[in-house]
């Protein structure tokens, strides 16, 4: 967190106490900045102010009196936002601009010449007399209104910084605010105060706020030749939300590429990253990561931002869906000694939240735990979690061969991706090792054949494989609206249940109220499919069983399929048949 002037010339010994209040009395009647006051009384010189600010932000400092300046970049800022500000461009190379400025910590002034300029900006120190004497000289028409807002009281930087500084005395009764420079603060105080700014900065904030209201996982923000969408991903289903004015297109892109710190020249490349925004709920401070993905497509870039909310990540493995004698199972199989537990599933089927769940409840003080994820979508404390970075070299397996040597008691991979991560997956697991990892396979028998497909030889897969569990993700039925609705028993045999349930099922069915958003479905469950390698099972895998063979003997020794889980939770009104069958095969 920044350390305010005063305390800081203080701690330097370049003023004392006396001088220090009398500076504050003086700004109290006259306004101003406390750095300009002391100046102004004699206290300090403008060049002091400007070394120790240099010093303390590490930001370099410079003499504008001795620096030429190129008209050429003196026009890529305008003279209003130069005065509003108090900056003064001094030079670009390539991508970057570099600019003089009296306050190195005011992120909204960079912020919105990045917007403006599409440049990097990088800023330098210069004293507050010498910015205001090089905008009069580079921007004459900036003078006249910098000498009547000097006469009518204190300027919008000088508000700006008090109110800086009245933050920062906020902050520090806060506790753990020392993250607000990788942070985009939202708050209705700030949204009000936007009224003033760009209306591309208003909409990219509706577009945030408005998703974390509705309860969406995903945004998408899609260009087309004549269109541009924005549609919200609510509860797995995507719905259309609004179509901004095509002119903003690129501004929306550049606005959130500059919030989760990506290139904004870079537009024939994908880019990820990740913006933090905090915000008031109920006069509680909230926060929220959004994972960003931007793809170039044919009429511009379609972003996707997944919204990360660490209060809805479900961590009791009783909550998530699991039927009982499944859930038996799943948890005998992680807390074996060692051995290899695999979750299946495809994108957004819940996989994440299931191995999350499964190591919170291996987390004790006794546990080394170490995951490679990519991305890390939530900090969990007291576990080791590494960031893949495959640009660098640092991929699932190097990571895994390095997890080796850190003595580990168990070890979360988050997806085994081809042969080499596999080998040393199954290696780790033979060796002492409890391994959590995904697959991206249909079903659970399905998946010993995809390891063997990898290379994995079928001994080695029989002997480190403990379980397989296969997911997915239903709508709920609305607990507000939801009423009977009774099905013909044909349709619920053909769907699978026996004559005997057809008869004796009652679904249920929400008719839409403004709680589930007219949809008749608030939330989701899981559907699990729970395949334990029995010692019979492991027999099959060794003399290279098929996987229709290896789903018979499972269903033989009681898996629940992930169709039965479905009809499961459609018997107990907890979804409905039409989202078993859109997610389920018999």
């Amino acid at each position: 967190m920044a350390v305010r002037i005063g305390e800081l010339l203080l701690k330097e010994k370049r003023i004392t106490p006396e001088q220090l209040q009398q500076a504050l009395n003086h700004q109290k009647a006259q306004g101003g900045k406390l750095g300009y006051n002391l100046v102004k009384m004699g206290f300090v010189k403008d060049e002091e102010i400007t070394a120790l600010l240099s010093k303390q932000y590490g930001v370099p400092s410079i003499n504008l009196a001795q620096f030429e300046i190129d008209p050429a970049v003196v026009k890529l800022i305008p003279a209003d936002t130069a005065s509003k500000y108090q900056i003064v461009p001094l030079s670009r190379s390539g991508a970057t601009l570099t600019i003089a400025m009296t306050d190195p910590t005011n992120v909204f002034a960079m912020d919105d010449i990045k917007f403006m300029t599409g440049y990097n900006v990088e800023p330098v120190v210069a004293s507050e007399t010498a910015v205001i004497d090089a905008i009069q000289r580079y921007y004459p028409s900036a003078a006249k209104a910098t000498s009547t807002r000097e006469s009518s009281g204190p300027s919008t930087l000088e508000l700006a910084t008090k109110n800086l500084e009245e933050l920062q005395q906020l902050e520090s009764t806060a506790g753990d605010v020392e993250v607000l420079e990788e942070l985009q603060e939202i708050s209705a105080d700030a949204l009000a105060k936007q009224g003033e700014e760009a209306p591309v900065v208003r909409l990219v904030n509706v577009v945030l706020m408005s998703a974390i209201q509705k309860g969406a996982s995903d945004i998408h923000i899609e260009p087309y030749e004549k269109e541009l969408r924005v549609r919200y991903r609510v509860d797995g289903i995507l719905y259309n939300i609004m179509s901004p004015p095509m002119k903003f297109r690129d501004a929306i892109a550049s606005r959130l590429k500059i919030m989760a710190r990506l290139d904004i020249a870079e537009k024939r490349l994908p880019q990820d990253g990740r913006i933090k925004i905090r915000f008031n709920e109920n006069g509680t401070a909230k926060e929220i990561d959004f994972r960003v993905s931007v793809l170039p497509t044919l009429f511009g870039e379609k972003i996707v931002m997944r919204l990360l909310d660490k209060d809805k990540l479900m961590l009791d493995m009783t909550k998530l869906g699991f039927e009982p004698e499944s859930l038996v199972k799943f948890e005998a199989a992680i807390q074996r000694p060692w051995g290899m537990v695999l979750v299946t599933g495809p994108t957004g089927s819940g996989k994440t939240n299931t191995l999350y769940s499964s190591i919170a409840r291996l987390n004790t003080p006794e546990t080394n735990i170490m995951t490679a994820e990519d991305p890390v979508e939530f900090n969990l404390v007291g576990i080791n979690q590494v960031q893949v970075r495959e640009q660098i070299g640092l991929n699932f397996a190097a990571a895994l061969r390095s997890f080796l040597r850190q003595d580990p008691n168990i070890i979360l991979v988050g997806e085994i991706r081809d042969f080499e991560t596999a080998e040393i997956a199954v290696k780790a697991a033979l060796t002492g090792h409890m391994v959590l990892s995904t697959l991206h396979t249909n079903d659970a028998p399905s998946t010993v054949n995809r390891l063997m497909n990898m290379g994995i030889e079928p001994f080695l897969v029989a002997s480190s494989v403990h379980l397989i569990c296969a997911q997915r993700l239903v709508r709920r039925v609305c607990s507000n609206c939801k009423e009977a609705s009774p099905l013909p028993p044909a349709a619920l045999v053909q769907a699978g249940f026996s004559q005997e349930d057809a008869g004796a099922v009652k679904p249920l069915k929400g008719v839409g109220c403004d709680k589930c958003n007219l949809t008749g479905y608030k939330g989701r469950v899981g559907l699990y499919e729970v395949m334990e390698i029995s010692e019979e099972l492991r027999e099959l895998i060794l003399v290279g069983a098929s996987g229709l063979e290896l789903r018979r003997k499972a269903m033989d020794e009681g898996m629940v399929t992930l169709r039965q889980s479905g009809l499961r939770k459609v018997k107990n009104g907890m979804t409905t048949l039409e989202e078993v069958v859109r997610e389920t095969v018999k």
